[in-house]
């Protein structure tokens, strides 16, 4: 029974995937993630994410589609990622992360992924060759 839901975008930008590293909590501090954060009580998911991108990296995104299945994070949490887009040319910036870098296809398998996000790396890999 899934009580909470966690949302991730995947940002793609000249064939290259946004990868934003955890500053925190301490033990998954400097892993790497999608951008993106838990599904507050009456909002979409789309809203989350539109929500979470603005706050993290001061972008506006659109959503797309979904990317992949639902991958589990514990027996009531579940990780989600969707396809987002730049609604203008602004630049993500890390307000909440270390770091950000843009991943390519080739580059995927060599980044110290959070577990979950790493479950994910053949439907990301075919979004990137796309």
């Amino acid at each position: 029974m899934t009580e909470v839901t966690v949302v991730g975008g995947a940002l793609v930008r000249d064939g290259r995937l946004l990868a934003a590293q955890r500053a925190h909590p301490a033990e998954i501090a400097g892993k790497w993630e999608l951008p993106g954060g838990r599904v507050e009580p009456g909002e979409s998911d789309a809203d989350a994410l539109r929500r979470e991108f603005a706050e993290e990296l001061d972008v506006e995104v659109t959503v797309g589609g979904r990317i992949g299945q639902d991958v589990p994070l514990s027996d009531r949490k579940v990780l989600r990622i969707f396809q987002v887009r730049l609604v203008d040319g602004r630049r993500p910036r890390a307000l909440q992360h270390r770091a950000l870098r843009w991943v390519s296809a080739h580059e995927l398998a060599d980044v110290d992924w959070l577990p979950a996000d790493r479950v994910l790396l053949p439907d990301l890999r075919m979004l990137l060759d796309g």
